[in-house]
């Protein structure tokens, strides 16, 4: 297994045949899978760009592997710029959006150091699946209908006085029986059979066989026809919520796509902008969690223009939705634009490197919104010669109170993203003696 990795907007040297090189061999089948991707383009250049002598890798990452290649592309993130700290900080972002918590003792035993993103989710994967599973695999009544030689349940006589009239033998039964072989369990297994197809770590193989069989019973289903929306999770089996989170995320149902295609070829990708807006928001959510202060992602929905039809209806144009809003019963307090860009220190550059557009954008948020708090968040990184925090504040001309703020948040220790963007809204104004959280 030739594997190789690559930081976000690097190079990967393609190097001469030989038994262990990434050769153009390698590099066309990287950039062919990419192209598989929902994510990479019709020619995976979202992905990856395929130059004569090298690889250049864009603002997706992740893992892309066949048979005897994997790449594995890694965020930039300052205080992270060693392969195993930046793994660790994008599996803690991971984590942080899906809600799934690791101990401190299983975080020091992931391998950092050793295992590429891949299989270090897959061994989490396994650790969490194994832990369920020891406690028993979740069950529910389905119901059955079946031909017996006695009565179980009640009696279907429809069929019976029809079908069955001419064999008084059989009894056309109609029943609900606890079964294991149910949505989440069949979306289990089939993560499990799918991982155990492109593990390449010896331990994470022998885990994945031993998981198989405890789910011997329980039907195959293929990735594309399986009923997530059969999942029911209550009481009964809440502890596998994080787990079903998990699957997705391995099967490709949230953020990234998934592809099995010819020669065993697989890919597990991340655009950073978009993990790291649901990052942001689902940190937030927590951090104001017992608040006045709610937080929506991806809303409210509305547009910028307004105009007559012949028949008096009206028709809108140019419909906005903000990354983050803040509202409260007062109205929306503040509206919140991620970007996974590098800002400029303000002595390289006046603006910072925020882009015309992006005001812009902005400016239509406040106006559209009725919201005076504008804020454009950004990576910290060192460079900006300033704390991470609130960067600059902006007041928009003609108005009396209406900001556009420029902030910015370290991603080296994701965990820690609550506590700091409740600091970054005190900066801001937002989390004064009204906004603290209620006893």
């Amino acid at each position: 297994m030739i594997i190789r990795t690559v930081k976000e907007w690097d190079y990967l040297p393609i190097e001469p045949n030989g038994p262990d090189a990434f050769t153009r061999a390698h590099a066309d089948r990287a950039v062919e899978l990419a192209a598989l991707s929902g994510l990479g383009g019709s020619e995976g250049d979202r992905i990856l760009i395929n130059h004569p002598a090298k690889l250049r890798a864009q603002q997706t990452v992740g893992v892309i592997a066949d048979g005897g290649m994997a790449l594995e592309i890694l965020p930039k993130i300052e205080g992270a710029e060693a392969d195993n700290a930046a793994r660790k900080s994008l599996i803690h972002m991971l984590c942080g959006v899906l809600d799934l918590e690791i101990a401190d003792g299983a975080v020091t035993d992931l391998g950092w150091q050793k295992d590429d993103l891949l299989e270090i989710l897959i061994r989490l994967f396994c650790d969490r699946l194994f832990g369920a599973v020891h406690r028993g695999l979740p069950r529910r009544y389905i119901e059955h209908r079946d031909d017996l030689p006695a009565l179980r349940g009640r009696l279907d006589a429809i069929r019976q006085f029809s079908t069955l009239a001419a064999n008084p033998s059989r009894l056309a039964c109609h029943f609900d029986e606890l079964s294991a072989d149910i949505a989440l369990n069949q979306i289990m297994k089939a993560a499990v059979v799918r991982l155990g197809k492109i593990a390449k770590a010896q331990e994470n193989k022998r885990r994945l066989s031993e998981l198989q069989l405890a789910f011997a019973d329980v039907s195959d289903v293929p990735v594309s026809a399986l009923r997530w929306d059969r999942v029911v999770i209550d009481r009964t089996n809440r502890s596998w919520a994080q787990l079903l989170s998990l699957a997705k995320l391995l099967l490709g149902e949230r953020f990234q796509t998934t592809s099995l295609g010819r020669a065993r070829g697989f890919s597990l990708l991340f655009e950073m902008n978009k993990l790291f807006e649901e990052f942001v928001g689902r940190a937030l959510q927590r951090s104001l969690r017992g608040t006045p202060l709610g937080v929506r992602l991806q809303g409210p929905r509305s547009y910028v223009l307004q105009e007559k039809r012949e028949d008096g209806s009206d028709a809108f144009r140019f419909a906005t939705k903000p990354d983050i809003t803040l509202s409260d019963s007062s109205g929306h307090r503040l509206i919140i634009d991620t970007k996974w860009k590098r800002l400029k220190g303000a002595i390289d550059d006046p603006k910072q490197g925020v882009s015309q557009q992006d005001i812009y954008q902005m400016m239509a948020y406040s106006h559209v919104y009725q919201c005076t708090d504008l804020l454009l968040l950004y990576p910290h990184h060192k460079g900006l010669q300033a704390e991470e925090g609130l960067i600059a504040e902006h007041r928009v001309c003609g108005t009396e109170s209406t900001r556009i703020l420029i902030g910015s948040i370290a991603l080296d220790d994701p965990r820690s993203a609550p506590d700091k963007l409740s600091a970054l809204l005190e900066m801001v104004g937002l989390r004064d003696g009204e906004m603290e959280k209620a006893a």
